[in-house]
């Protein structure tokens, strides 16, 4: 029985067939079946229940997935352990990304941090859907928002402030408004969770809160469309800073209603066990670090978001 083999026995026990798991790790399905047969005929025991359409865990395997899942993330941290003595830097990352911060913004920070760190790989999980690390097969994910699960492990990478924007094209057809009640009147460009339409906003100034339910025929569960349909002046869109920098920057869209600011966010690195915080992680989490507040300062350079996001 092979270490090698564990890792395919987790893989096929995660996608409940030998051929998927086999896929996930790049190797032949009579490969990974042997593999299974191995550490089977190793333990006396049969692991999983086979029938001609479905694969599942026997009594034998329900425990001894979970302490094999245990002996495996100690070996990792152990070997992490010593590339954090040698910063080696190497392996794959497998982040998850949210669709326009992920394909506009960071995925070119990824592109120089892999150029300087040659060793790494990476896998890219690009998506707006909620993430679930071990069915999604991701180790780190970058998102919006502090995380609500106290088992993760997460790094805060910046505040990040929503601007409400439009192109200057939709403002010349439709006015600008200048108070959240004026907003009634106008179109709303909406993100979509869940089948649950994002149609209420918040403002708020120095002294007051104010909540409007907008209309809009445009609506999407992905953020980077919503702002592609904002540049194009289809309507007025909440969106995070960081995601509408490059256009707020070129001038391809205007902040509008500044005195009146939409909740703000956060930005965090977000890992599912300790044992995720590879000396690679902590590099990146260091860049992005660095990227973001570049962005935030060109921002706060040109009037658009107000310095004190930064602290």
């Amino acid at each position: 029985m092979l270490l090698e083999d564990l890792q395919v026995i987790l893989k096929v026990a995660e996608f409940k067939s030998i051929t998927a798991a086999a896929s996930n790790l790049d190797m032949r399905t009579a490969t990974a079946s042997a593999a299974v047969k191995r550490v089977e005929q190793a333990l006396g025991f049969e692991l999983f229940i086979r029938t001609t359409r479905h694969l599942r865990l026997s009594a034998a395997g329900e425990r001894y997935i979970p302490q094999c899942q245990q002996a495996l993330a100690m070996l990792e941290q152990a070997k992490n352990t010593l590339k954090s003595d040698d910063d080696i830097i190497d392996g794959e990352l497998r982040i998850a990304l949210s669709s326009d911060l992920g394909r506009n913004i960071v995925i070119p920070w990824l592109d120089e941090f892999m150029q300087t760190h040659t060793q790494l790989s990476l896998r890219a999980n690009i998506s707006d859907s909620n993430i679930d690390f071990y069915r999604d097969s991701v180790d780190i994910a970058l998102r919006y928002g502090k995380p609500n699960d106290a088992s993760m492990y997460g790094f805060k990478i910046c505040d990040v402030p929503r601007i409400l924007c439009a192109a200057q094209s939709y403002l010349d057809t439709h006015g600008t408004p200048a108070h959240p009640h004026d907003l009634t009147e106008h179109k709303g460009l909406f993100y979509q969770l869940q089948d649950i339409i994002k149609d209420v906003w918040v403002f708020s100034d120095a002294s007051e809160e104010f909540k409007v339910k907008l209309h809009g025929g445009h609506a999407a569960n992905d953020g980077d469309l919503v702002r592609r349909w904002c540049v194009s002046g289809k309507g007025l869109a909440v969106k995070s800073c960081l995601d509408m920098s490059n256009e707020l920057l070129a001038g391809n869209v205007i902040s509008v209603m500044p005195n009146f600011k939409p909740t703000p966010t956060e930005l965090w690195l977000v890992c599912p066990s300790r044992q995720s915080i590879t000396p690679a992680v902590r590099l990146l989490r260091d860049a992005f670090r660095e990227k973001s507040a570049g962005i935030l300062k060109a921002l706060i350079a040109k009037g658009i978001i107000d310095k004190s996001v930064l602290g």
